[in-house]
Order: C-alpha cells, then structure tokens, then sequence
C-alpha cells in the first residue's frame, strides 16, 4: 500500500501532481473542488480514480489536461509544468461526442485534421486502432449504426491516433449497461497491455477500479482530498471472472468499499 504523498524518479513520472488546489467562485461563494493533492503516476501505469459524486474526480482530469487553472500547487506532464491546454494527452469522456455525419474512419482521423498530422501515418495508425479494436468491417458505418460500445470503441482509437503519452479517461462506460462494459473493461485492459500508455480512469465502479488498475486512488467527499493510495498487486494479464475471485482482487476492492463508505457518512 502506498501513502498519498508517494513520489517517484523524474524520469520515471508521467505525471506528477504536488499540494494541488483547485477553487472556483459562484454566486454562493468561494467553492473549494480539490484540496492539497500529492499524486505521482509512472510511465506506463493504469490508475484508477473513485470517490463520491462531486469530490472533484473529473477536475483533477481536467487540470492534468490542462483545461482548468490550478488555485494552488503545481501539475507536470513527463516533467514538464502544465501550462494551457496540452497536445500531448488523450480523453476519452463518458459520451463519445462523435460526429453523426462522419463515419467511423473520419471519426478517429478527426483528431489528425484537427493537429495536423501526416496524412498518410495517420491513415495507416488508423487502420491499426480499428483493428485492434474490433472494429474492422465498421469502417464506414455511421455512429447511428453501431452500439454504444462500439462508440466508445471509436472515441478511444480517436484519444490514441496521435499516440499520446497520457490517456485521461472520464467515465468513460458509465452510460453502458452491466454485460457491455464487462466487455469494454476486457477490451481497454488488453489496449492498454499493448500498447503501454499511462492511463488516468475515473470511475463509479470498485470492481472496474480494481481490474484495470496499478493502483486505486480513493478520494473524500469535497474538498477532494486523497485519502488512500491501494497498490493491485495482480497479473498483468487478467481473466475477467477468474481475476474477481482472487483474494488480492477481493482485499482491495472491501477496502475501496470501506473508505467510500466511510466518506458516505461523513459526508
């Protein structure tokens, strides 16, 4: 179990977040969202983000991508500060926001236009996320054609075209039902096995948290405070049914269940 403070190598930090506030003002005052958070995150490791609705979950995200100015404290990207809205990150959100008028293809080369990258390394990148994905033979369907899984199946090739260091994933399955996101949580682990990307996931769901994670950050009701930092010491490659029955799998998610909680009734 790490503590909330941990730190790591430079070198070897994809992102590191140091005593991270965030306040916004609205007409009932000065709200604070998060509060004195430490977080460090290796390259090439799978984190996972739970705590209560409104503890300021999908705020960290967005100061990491920086979209949102931090009130306090300091945010890096592979050691570098964050300053304005960062290229070098994906994000993948709980609806998939595709163009109804594009096909599956020109969805996922959207993200190419819009950062002008080589057409043609797009393309051929394109063709190889498609196929990883499961989705060869849906190239030119439009998103009305496919199901919700599919389309988030879509947006993720879309956050992955540029290969980027960082992949922020807000909720990303919380509008599918039980049997497809099982199926979604397969398919992300096996990407994210493949291609080694470090990956931020907010997420509602403990037994979702656990499977896909290193590591579970658990957060307080608001203001957002790390409350425990739960290393998954499981398999990199995990089966499903068989990873929930593990005693390490059932340790940590009772203990994600106590600490949320806990917060539960403080709050």
């Amino acid at each position: 179990m790490s503590t909330p403070t941990d730190t790591l190598p430079r070198t070897d930090t994809a992102v590191a977040v140091a005593d991270l506030t965030v306040r916004f003002s609205s007409k009932r005052g000065e709200v604070t969202a998060l509060h004195d958070i430490g977080l460090h995150v290796r390259r090439g490791e799978f984190v996972s983000i739970v705590g209560p609705s409104g503890c300021g979950k999908s705020t960290l995200l967005k100061v990491v991508a920086g979209l949102t100015d931090p009130s306090g404290g300091s945010v890096e990207l592979g050691g570098v500060p964050v300053r304005g809205a960062q290229r070098n990150i994906g994000y993948v959100f709980q609806r998939s926001a595709l163009l109804e008028w594009r096909t599956v293809r020109k969805n996922i080369l959207l993200q190419a236009e819009m950062r002008g990258l080589n057409k043609r390394a797009a393309e051929a990148e394109c063709a190889r996320l498609i196929e990883m994905t499961g989705l060869g033979g849906f190239e030119n369907a439009l998103p009305h054609e496919l199901s919700g899984g599919m389309q988030q199946r879509v947006s993720l090739c879309r956050a992955l075209l540029h290969e980027p260091e960082v992949l922020l994933m807000d909720e990303p399955f919380g509008a599918l039902d039980a049997l497809t996101r099982e199926r979604m949580n397969i398919e992300l682990h096996r990407i994210w096995r493949e291609t080694g990307t470090t990956v931020l996931l907010v997420t509602h769901s403990v037994a979702e948290a656990v499977y896909l994670a290193n590591r579970v950050v658990v957060m307080s009701p608001r203001p957002g405070r790390i409350v425990e930092l739960l290393d998954v010491d499981l398999p990199a490659h995990r089966e499903y049914a068989t990873t929930m029955e593990q005693p390490e799998f059932i340790s940590v998610a009772n203990r994600v269940r106590e600490l949320l909680g806990a917060a539960a009734h403080a709050d």
